[in-house]
């Protein structure tokens, strides 16, 4: 049987090993690995660099004195180096890939991206993936399920989904569900602990059961929607006068605070009073300067559930 040769390696390798070993950026096992040697290895010849050192600074005045510069400059450049690898990295720790990715500075000149991904443990595959924009069938499914879901929010995944099949769009609820998401809709059912108050917000009694309105001006009423844009979505207050159904004022905004309901009810009161003025539960209609408001012109106040 012929004996096994005995791997032989060169210095310099050895002490890149070493070099790998001292800085401590990979483990031994993964050390070990990548450069294809025992994992006992790395160990030892890191002992043997750590051991040998104060032999390399002793020789050292034996040296000329353009090889001791050189020598410093280069031992100089790789500490500076290190530093600013170990301070980027303190600030790089995550473990999201896709926070990763937002970690990584391209115009970084001390660190080049793929030292950056190294540091981080990011596959640079992962740094330049782009994802695939949705295909065109699935842009016209998601604008159709925002249509529809304008007209039935209560519409879940299995009713979108036979919605769809029965307007000739051959789906799965798979398919609907992640659309849905993606676009942020959510079926609207009654749920756990909606009914709670938000503190400091008072509820008003409802007070038009049995009400006959006979009049104008006797009954208001507002409430909010939202308008889909090209760009988003706006948010729309009216209130109307419930006798002749007149759009008294209007307001639109790109938040759900109260400022924009306010500036309705304003612009409305200037129009004419009403004797009872009825909303919502909203925290809109419930806060403090919409109620108060209305506690001032002395007009009654009547939320519905």
């Amino acid at each position: 049987m012929k004996k096994k040769q005995r791997k032989s390696y060169t210095a310099a390798f050895k002490v890149k090993i070493a070099l790998e070993a001292i800085k401590g950026q990979r483990t031994i096992n993964e050390i070990a690995t990548h450069y294809g040697v025992h994992p006992n290895m790395a160990p030892q010849w890191k002992k043997q660099a750590i051991e040998s050192l104060p032999d390399v600074f002793s020789t050292r005045r034996e040296r000329d004195a353009q090889g001791e510069e050189a020598l410093k400059a280069e031992l100089y450049q790789q500490i500076g180096q290190l530093k600013v690898e170990l301070d980027w990295l303190k600030k790089k720790l995550v473990c999201s890939t896709d926070q990763k990715r937002q970690l990584v500075e391209p115009d970084n000149d001390l660190i080049s991206i793929c030292r950056q991904c190294e540091l981080i443990r990011l596959p640079r595959a992962s740094f330049y993936y782009e994802p695939a924009a949705e295909s065109a069938e699935n842009l016209l499914l998601m604008r159709l399920l925002d249509e529809q879901y304008t007209r039935t929010p209560f519409y879940g995944v299995l009713k979108m989904t036979a919605w769809l099949r029965e307007n000739g769009h051959p789906v799965n609820c798979k398919r609907v569900r992640r659309l849905l998401r993606l676009m942020g809709l959510e079926a609207i059912y009654p749920k756990p602990r909606l009914s709670l108050l938000s503190p400091g917000h008072q509820v008003y009694p409802y007070l038009l059961r049995g009400v006959r309105v006979t009049h104008v001006n006797q009954v208001w009423s507002a409430d909010i929607t939202y308008v889909r844009l090209l760009g988003g979505f706006v948010y729309l207050v009216a209130i109307i006068d419930w006798y002749s159904r007149y759009v008294l004022s209007w307001e639109v905004s790109t938040t759900l605070e109260s400022e924009f309901c306010v500036s309705a009810l304003n612009r409305s009161l200037q129009v004419a009073k009403p004797e009872i003025f009825n909303t919502d539960q909203g925290s809109q209609f419930t806060s403090c300067a919409f109620t108060g408001i209305l506690k001032e012109r002395e007009i009654a106040i009547s939320m519905d559930g």
